[in-house]
């Protein structure tokens, strides 16, 4: 009865957090009145010198690019290092993966704009650097999190190591693999606010312009998108993170 109350406590979060953000999108000027009080006299209070649509998608196209690059190279570092050939590597991967998270993103974009110029390049770099490590360490701690004994016994039916990793690990590690993935995307969600400061599209451009003009309006209307964007995805995730969980039926 409880699982099913949160269930449906899920489900109705979800409905509501689908809701504003669609109308906070597509129907902008819904929320004028309230963020009105927060602009100065003569300021607009909803951002418009872009589509807000336009902005979100842009936003999302960076965040998606980025985070399934990271997945992909993360992954496959990931697995490597957790077989007998690849195990003496494991520190030189995990200095790597660490590198990201050793500078603030914006020192990232710093070092990328003289190498990619301007625009999403230096974002999507940015973006892939600092979110290879939690996928990087879940699919390690997920692959090693595999009991030795369902190995041996797999071995011993006669599977080859791939289809081991394949049939196996990989479907037993998921849930950690997922969780790993959901917060880098959520991580990056937020960060790719800051690649409007390089001439990349995307949601910051309304909070630096916020910023800039000292319109709290503007900062609020883009720092709400980001988050409600970024629950979406975390409530998402989630529930795929938690089907990955259950046990399958033979």
């Amino acid at each position: 009865m409880m699982a099913q109350r949160r269930g449906l406590l899920r489900i109705v979060a979800a409905g509501i957090a689908v809701a504003l953000f669609s109308i906070m999108v597509l129907v902008p000027r819904a929320f004028e009145r309230p963020l009105a009080a927060l602009a100065k006299f003569g300021q607009p209070a909803i951002y418009d010198r872009d589509s807000i649509l336009a902005l979100t998608l842009s936003h999302i196209g960076l965040v998606i690019a980025a985070s399934l690059a990271a997945l992909v190279i993360a992954l496959a570092i990931g697995i490597f290092v957790t077989r007998p050939a690849g195990a003496q590597y494991l520190p030189l991967a995990r200095a790597v993966a660490n590198l990201g998270q050793t500078f603030p993103p914006i020192a990232m974009l710093a070092v990328a704009v003289p190498l990619t110029g301007f625009g999403a390049r230096p974002t999507l770099v940015a973006l892939f650097a600092y979110g290879l490590l939690p996928i990087f360490e879940n699919t390690i701690a997920g692959l090693k999190g595999v009991s030795p004994q369902v190995v041996e016994a797999a071995r011993g039916m006669g599977m080859t190591g791939r289809r081991i990793l394949r049939e196996i690990e990989l479907p037993l590690a998921l849930p950690v693999i997922i969780a790993g993935f959901r917060v880098s995307i959520i991580v990056s969600i937020g960060t790719a606010t800051i690649g409007s400061t390089v001439g990349a599209r995307g949601l910051g451009e309304i909070i630096i312009a916020g910023l800039q003009a000292d319109n709290l309006a503007y900062v609020l209307q883009g720092g709400v998108l980001v988050a409600m964007l970024a629950i979406l995805v975390d409530l998402g995730l989630g529930f795929l993170e938690r089907r990955a969980r259950q046990p399958r039926s033979a």
